[in-house]
């Protein structure tokens, strides 16, 4: 405990999130910074533990030992709440496998730190400083007060938010199967809503298409997403404070992009799906507003699909991929670059349309970092994506749109498919499967580098122009 007397130094990059403290009569000894490579190591240790429980014979309907990069496929799938298979969830794997599949989907969606603080608290065991600044990061806050009392709140409300999904859906599945099996069903059904996953249960890679004419199954499925897709800390802002003027920047921007987008992506499917017989074209006017906004809410990182992906136009395929790289909000269980960065984005590209000299929005400025770190994100996640479609490319035989939409939705850990997950060569499949980590890791790394390597500057070089646009 540090006492009356004792000297604690901020350097000049304070803002980087790591201190010392001398203490008298000892040598001073400087802490090493935090390093994002722990989410990695953390989920990849998952994903390894995941693939050898799902390798053995006892998590296979055939009772069969599972190929590895088939197990590792659906691993690293279900810890990156994709959807993506290469084997039918239903189909092949048995109630062993899919309970842990199950367990799989649930930590990936509370993320590996927070999944860790809820384990120690369990067995009542302390957590540190260094954990709970890595469980800040993780959770995109700001402050670590009260951290351990949110990552409770989280939890108890990602349980009855999905006991909540699971009581509705067996409403109506208890009146079609079996009882035990309508709750494993449901339960199931509500867990991979919630974090986003896109796993279902009803066979033949169908997904949720013989739904299509169910409001029930289909609203709460969309609900469900929504729900685990704006991030637990704006639905606590929202329950705090109860006006929108009273609202952070950060919820009024997730806010207002994501009812755009869902709004935006609903009419774009109606105006270019409407009249097909193959998707939208036989469904009554109800079941296609039902179905539209549906697809709209799923693309932006669920996976899930009342009609036939494939069956899709081309240009209704473009702009599917575009919500899917959008994703939802930062420090939920979505993907995507989130919605948080786009709509720092548009409002800067706004400020500067209209001659202001900072950029901000709802009557506040941005932190010029922060403009930056966005910038980055996008360009490096465009990268990304563009060195993987060209290795798919060469390792696979389908057509071009079909490539990029799945990397694309590999990398938005959406899961939505036009079919060719189980046709990908094992090349193929390592590819996806490193879009996918790298999707749900690669941006939140991303900005803890970015974050820890802030240091405030002694020195400023001469500035000169250059000629733009």
């Amino acid at each position: 405990m540090r006492k009356p007397g004792d000297r604690i130094y901020r350097p000049p990059g304070y803002g980087s999130r790591t201190w010392h403290i001398f203490l008298p009569g000892l040598p001073h000894h400087r802490s090493s910074p935090l390093s994002p490579l722990i989410f990695v190591y953390g989920f990849i240790g998952l994903i390894i533990l995941g693939t050898i429980l799902l390798i053995l014979p006892i998590s296979s309907k055939s009772g069969q030992c599972t190929l590895p990069v088939n197990a590792l496929f659906t691993a690293t799938s279900a810890v990156c709440v994709t959807g993506l298979v290469v084997v039918d969830t239903a189909d092949y794997w048995s109630g062993f496998g899919l309970a842990v599949i199950l367990v799989l989907i649930q930590i990936g969606g509370f993320g590996f730190m927070t999944s860790a603080t809820l384990f120690l608290q369990a067995f009542r065991r302390r957590i540190g400083l260094r954990e709970r600044l890595l469980i800040r990061e993780s959770m995109g806050l700001s402050s670590l007060g009260g951290l351990i009392k949110i990552v409770r709140r989280m939890a108890l409300f990602t349980f009855m938010v999905e006991l909540s999904g699971a009581l509705l859906f067996f409403t109506y599945f208890c009146r079609t199967m079996p009882i035990a099996k309508a709750i494993w069903v449901s339960v199931f059904q509500s867990v991979s809503a919630f974090n986003n996953a896109g796993f279902d249960l009803f066979g033949s890679y169908l997904s949720l298409s013989e739904f299509y004419n169910v409001p029930l199954v289909i609203m709460v499925t969309a609900i469900l997403i929504i729900l685990g897709g704006i991030s637990f800390v704006l639905i606590s802002d929202i329950t705090r404070n109860h006006r929108w003027v009273k609202l952070s920047l950060d919820s009024k921007l997730i806010i207002t992009t994501t009812i755009s987008l869902l709004v935006l992506g609903m009419l774009a499917i109606l105006f270019t799906e409407y009249n097909d017989s193959n998707t939208l074209g036989q469904m009554s006017i109800g079941e296609k507003l039902l179905n539209a906004f549906f697809q709209s809410v799923t693309a932006r990182t669920a996976g899930f699909s009342t009609i036939n992906i494939a069956y899709l136009a081309d240009y209704a395929l473009f702009f599917l991929i575009l919500l899917m790289f959008i994703g939802g909000a930062s420090g939920s269980t979505a993907g995507g670059i989130k919605v948080n960065t786009l709509g720092l984005l548009v409002a800067t590209i706004w400020s500067q349309i209209k001659g202001k000299e900072h950029a901000g929005a709802f009557e506040r400025e941005f932190h010029i970092q922060q403009v930056y770190r966005a910038l980055a994100i996008i360009m490096i996640s465009i990268g990304l994506i563009g060195l993987v479609l060209f290795l798919l490319t060469i390792t696979e035989r389908f057509d071009f749109l079909s490539l990029f939409f799945e990397t694309v939705s590999a990398f938005g850990t959406v899961g939505l498919t036009t079919g060719i997950t189980p046709g990908l060569t094992a090349p193929g499949r390592i590819l996806i499967m490193l879009t996918m980590f790298a999707g749900r890791l690669g941006p939140l790394a991303l900005a803890l580098a970015l974050t820890q390597g802030q240091k405030t500057a002694t020195y400023q070089y001469p500035e000169e122009s250059i000629r733009i646009g």
